[in-house]
């Protein structure tokens, strides 16, 4: 077993084991874990005499649970009627190609869980994306690089950055310089700029 029991069953005890508390004990044990962990939702089931097949039928009806495991971040990209003529799919298909994941997966570091709505009902400020919580309105595809900043920190991977690698192929610039030449006359020479 994965899950530890005593924190499974604190949040029983907070709920006082009714079976009437169910989504609320299922919410914070989602809070706990960030998902639904399996062994979490057997230790409840026993708990509160309920089927886990019931359990579970409530776990996959609710959106706002999952049975895998998410990213410590949450990206809603809403697709509804006003967001989608104003280029919602647009915005998507950056956070899909930025992330490497399709919307309803997480990124394999678990840093971000991309996911569509239908609507986040804010239709005036669209296409919105709502990332933990926090809205961001007028979103187009070209801010979803700022937007990913602000959560997420880019992985080192070990390459050089390219400004680094633009500046040691830096080649000093010649410019032009006047000068005399043996007869006297002025000619143009150029010299290297340090």
């Amino acid at each position: 077993m994965d899950v530890p029991i005593d924190r499974v069953n604190t949040v029983l005890i907070k709920h006082n084991n009714e079976k009437k508390a169910l989504i609320s004990i299922l919410q914070d044990i989602q809070a706990e874990y960030n998902y639904l962990p399996q062994d979490a939702l057997r230790i409840v089931s026993r708990s509160l005499r309920v089927p886990l097949i019931d359990i579970v039928g409530v776990a996959t009806f609710y959106r706002a649970f999952s049975l895998t495991p998410r990213g410590k971040h949450t990206a809603l990209v809403c697709l509804g009627t006003a967001c989608h003529v104003r280029g919602g799919h647009a915005v998507l298909d950056e956070f899909e190609r930025r992330l490497g994941v399709k919307a309803g997966d997480t990124t394999p570091d678990n840093q971000v869980t991309l996911e569509t709505v239908a609507c986040l009902g804010c239709c005036a400020i669209g296409p919105v994306v709502q990332i933990d919580g926090e809205y961001h309105g007028h979103t187009t595809h070209g801010k979803v690089g700022a937007i990913l900043k602000k959560y997420v920190k880019p992985a080192r991977t070990g390459k050089p950055q390219r400004a680094a690698v633009r500046a040691k192929r830096r080649v000093p610039a010649a410019r032009p310089l006047l000068r005399k030449s043996r007869g006297g006359k002025k000619t143009m020479g150029t010299r290297k700029v340090r």
